[in-house]
Order: C-alpha cells, then sequence, then structure tokens
C-alpha cells in the first residue's frame, strides 16, 4: 500500500521534529561476549555455536573482558561518565533467531551514561547528547526465503546462530531537538562520527554493509513551536549512512501527512526499504515494563576500577575533530575541500592512499571524483567500493611513471572494480599503457596535421594555443594511449 506523503517542505512549516538513534555496534573481539565462540564473519551457519550461545540447560556464561574494555573505551571517547558498578539484565521478548528467547542486556544500569559527542552540518554544528552506552549480545540471523524477503509470504525461513551472541554496544542518544530541515543530515553525520571514533578506537570493523553497525532511526513530530515531543516510530536496523538521512526524511514527510490529515501516528517498529526508499509497518512499539527485565542471576556486576578507567582514558586515541584539523593542515586542503571529503565519509580512503605513497592531492582527486562518481551512481558508500587505497595509490604510481595517463586511469579503475585483477594485471590485460614508441606516435601527429592544415597554419603563425586541437586529433587517432605532452612537443617540433 502506497502510503500519502507530505513535502519535506511543507511538513517542516507545520512540524518541528524530534530524534532518538540507537546505534547498534558489534565488537571485533576474537571470542562471544559470554562464551569462547569465534566471532569471524562468513563462517558456515551454525559452525560457531556452543551450549553457552545456544541457551543449553546447565551452561554458564562468563563475561568478555575485552569487551568490557571497548564498552569503557567507546563510553570515555563520548565523554560518558563510566559506573563504578552495573550488572546485566535479561531482556524477555520472543526472540525467534535467539536460542534461549532472552536477551542478556543492560537495562537501568549501563556502564556509561550521560555523554556527548559533536557533529557538524553546513558549518553549524549540533551537540549530540548520549543518554547512554550499553553492553549486550548480538542476536542470530534470520533467512526468510521466498519472493519477498520477509517472514510474510516467505516459503520457509532459516536460522544461523553464529552471530548469535557476539559482543554489542548499543549507544543511545536523547532526544534530539532544534535541528528542523536539518534532522535528516544530522542524523547522518551522527552516525558517520560515531563510525569515525569507533574506527579510531579500533574496537569494531564498522562495516554496515555486513550488519557491524547499525542504526535504528526513533523519529517523531510535534506542532511547530510547541517545544513537546509527538508519537515516536522506530525504523530498524538502517544499514548505511545515506539510508539513515532518507529514512529520517522519510517518515518526517509520512508522519506530517497523517498529523496534517487529523489522523495519529502509531507508536510500532518500522521495517527500511532500500529499494523503494520508504518504511512499512512492523509491530506495534513495546515499552520496557513489556520486556520484563531482571537482573542476570548467572553474572556476577561489572566493578572497573578508577585505575583501569583512568589508564584507558589516557590511551585513547586523537579525537576524530582534532584529528581532522591536523589533517587539513598536512594535506593542504581548503576548508571546502575537507567539508566534501569530511561528508563523503573518504578521510580513512585518503589517509591510507596517501600512506601508499600518493600525494593528498592526487588522493583527493581520485576518490573526489572518479570513485565518488562511481559510489553515487551505484547508491553505496565509498567504503562499499571494491577498491582498496593501495590499488588507488599503484593507479596514481602508474600516472606518474607515465606508463598511463588520467583518460586510461579511469578505464583501469573501470577493471579493478569488475574484479579483473591488480591495476598492474588490468594495464596488461585491456592493452592500455600510454604509446611509447616515438614512431607511431609522429605518424599520429603527420597524419593529424594532414587533416588539419588551418589549424597547422596557425600554429605555424605563432599561435601556439591552437596546438590543443591537433592534440585532440592524435589522442583520439591512439585511442587515448598517447603521452599528451610528448604530442604537444613533436606538433611544435613539426611545425616551428
Amino acid at each position: 500500500m502506497t502510503e500519502t506523503l507530505l513535502s519535506f517542505e511543507d511538513a517542516l512549516a507545520q512540524f518541528d521534529p524530534a530524534m532518538g538513534l540507537e546505534v547498534h555496534v558489534e565488537l571485533n573481539t576474537n571470542t562471544k561476549m559470554f562464551c569462547g565462540c569465534p566471532t569471524e564473519f562468513g563462517a558456515e551457519p551454525n559452525t560457531q555455536v556452543c551450549p553457552t550461545c545456544l541457551g543449553l540447560p546447565g551452561s554458564m556464561p562468563v563475561v568478555n573482558r575485552t569487551a568490557v574494555e571497548s564498552a569503557i573505551r567507546i563510553g570515555l571517547a563520548l565523554n560518558c561518565q563510566i559506573a563504578e558498578w552495573c550488572r546485566f539484565a535479561r531482556k524477555n521478548y520472543f526472540y525467534p533467531d535467539m536460542p534461549k528467547n532472552f536477551q542478556t542486556s543492560q537495562y537501568d544500569e549501563p556502564i556509561a551514561f550521560d555523554g556527548w559527542t559533536e557533529v557538524e552540518v553546513d558549518g553549524e554544528t549540533f551537540r549530540i547528547e548520549i543518554e547512554r552506552a550499553h553492553m549486550e549480545e548480538d542476536t542470530g540471523k534470520s533467512t526468510h526465503v521466498g519472493t519477498t524477503g520477509r517472514i510474510h509470504g516467505a516459503d520457509y525461513s532459516l536460522v544461523d546462530y553464529n552471530r548469535a551472541g557476539i559482543p554489542l554496544i548499543e549507544i543511545v542518544t536523547k532526544p534530539i531537538t532544534g535541528t528542523r530541515e536539518q534532522a535528516p543530515a544530522v542524523a547522518r553525520a551522527y552516525v558517520a562520527a560515531l563510525r569515525d571514533i569507533l574506527l579510531g578506537l579500533g574496537v569494531s570493523d564498522v562495516r554496515m554493509e555486513q550488519g557491524s553497525l547499525r542504526c535504528d532511526v526513533n523519529l517523531s513530530l510535534a506542532p511547530a513551536g510547541s517545544g513537546t515531543l509527538g508519537t515516536r516510530t522506530e525504523t530498524k536496523n538502517v544499514n548505511s549512512l545515506r539510508s539513515v538521512e532518507r529514512a529520517a526524511r522519510y517518515e518526517i514527510s509520512r508522519q506530517a501527512a497523517l498529523l496534517a490529515a487529523g489522523s495519529t501516528v502509531t507508536q510500532e517498529t518500522r521495517h527500511w526499504h532500500e529499494d523503494t526508499g520508504v518504511t512499512t509497518s512492523g509491530r506495534e512499539k513495546s515499552d520496557a515494563e513489556d520486556y520484563r527485565y531482571f537482573p542476570e542471576p548467572d553474572l556476577v556486576p561489572v566493578a572497573p576500577s578508577r585505575e583501569w578507567v583512568e589508564e584507558l582514558r589516557a590511551a585513547l586515541p586523537e579525537p576524530p575533530r582534532e584529528k581532522r584539523a591536523r589533517l587539513q593542515a598536512e594535506w593542504g586542503y581548503s576548508d571546502l575541500e575537507m567539508r566534501d571529503v569530511v561528508a563523503a565519509g573518504a578521510i580513512p580512503q585518503i589517509e591510507e592512499t596517501i600512506a601508499a605513497g600518493t600525494t593528498a592531492q592526487a588522493a583527493r582527486k581520485w576518490w573526489m571524483s572518479e570513485l565518488a562518481r562511481r559510489a553515487n551512481e551505484q547508491g553505496v558508500e565509498l567504503a562499499e567500493l571494491p577498491v582498496t587505497p593501495a590499488q588507488v595509490a599503484a593507479i596514481q604510481a602508474l600516472v606518474d611513471a607515465g606508463e598511463i595517463n588520467d583518460k586510461l586511469a579511469r578505464q583501469v579503475f573501470d577493471g579493478v572494480l569488475a574484479g579483473e585483477g591488480s591495476p598492474e594485471e588490468v594495464v596488461k590485460a585491456r592493452g592500455l599503457a600510454v604509446v611509447s614508441d616515438e614512431g607511431a606516435l609522429s605518424e599520429a601527429v603527420d597524419r593529424a596535421i594532414a587533416a588539419n592544415p588551418d589549424v597547422a597554419e596557425k600554429i605555424r603563425d605563432g599561435k601556439v594555443a591552437a596546438a590543443g586541437a591537433l592534440i585532440g586529433a592524435v589522442m583520439k587517432d591512439m585511442r587515448g594511449q598517447a603521452d599528451a605532452g610528448r604530442v604537444r612537443e613533436l606538433i611544435l617540433e613539426k611545425l616551428a
């Protein structure tokens, strides 16, 4: 069923949006949260399980110390207070992909709370208040086999418990208000900032396409200027920065249409559909009391010493905002250039490309033009493109060595992105190397001069700028595989 939407502009004229963002982060520990099972992504289904993560009678959980350390470091990086004493709780709900049918989480006693971070959108800084960051375990993965890919209409369902029990940190914001028309962009910027922080900490690979970073977008509308909060919906498991922004924007338009028509918004979870860019109803949203939380009887409380917390604080990496300012100075980028790089989430890629031996300007040229264009066309993030910073550096090295030019480099990117091998292998397989045979170049120049006598005469008369037309003719003749600089030299030599 197609839902009625109000234009984004009309929605903001009548209503104020409020957001709450819940980000789930899979930690990159070697073993699960409460047992010794491995956490490797992509293993054969149900091969990384044991009695504990399968919830078999008599099995006993043990807390993963590294996961606790990662949780503390995340809390500190988000300016949170770290609890001197906290404990786990059982969250009871019907979990078809959690074999013990409850989730071990934290409820009223999280390990980190009362934090904040800041994001910048179009030159304006927004402070995001963090309510809590708590530890829990991930669920398994259900695959619904059928035409829709969802449980409704599926022929049957398969469950993989490999992911059940993987350490999760859930980071929950306080209501984000006052963002108005910037709300979708602020949501995206916040998740991007979290991703940068987590990457810097080294606690997760934050690969959204693999589900190791997922965002639930809570959104509500209230009459403009009322200062109140409306009824919220929770769009679950949004797994790309672009989709976080699109989901928030869609919900604003959808809820505004309901309210403007005199209807009400149902408090519910909703599913995000990447292909159509819409949300659909899931289930009515449960409140905390519906989950029947109670303290986990099989786990002792967690009480990190202040000495340990301060040791972890002292070892925190450079904050992303400070790092961006330093990199901008080192790379020589203008404010506008750096803003575009940040907005594209390209800092890690450019940093690694430079580390692989490329100049800052060359790295920006490829990531922010050629590769950003391709990512936009495919509707994916830069990090999801099947090309590595080392490969980008290798392509630029071929350009610097004169083996290919920028035009040919774009064809090399075609091959690398298509999985045809390394840049060197693509150049060889596709025959893309620049023609360095002086005889072949000279003959091509002669043909261009003969075909364009009027242009040649202008050059003889001293109008050197006219050489561009002949260079273009030679490059076309040589299918772009000529050194334009050498071609220009040959033209001027012949017509001097």
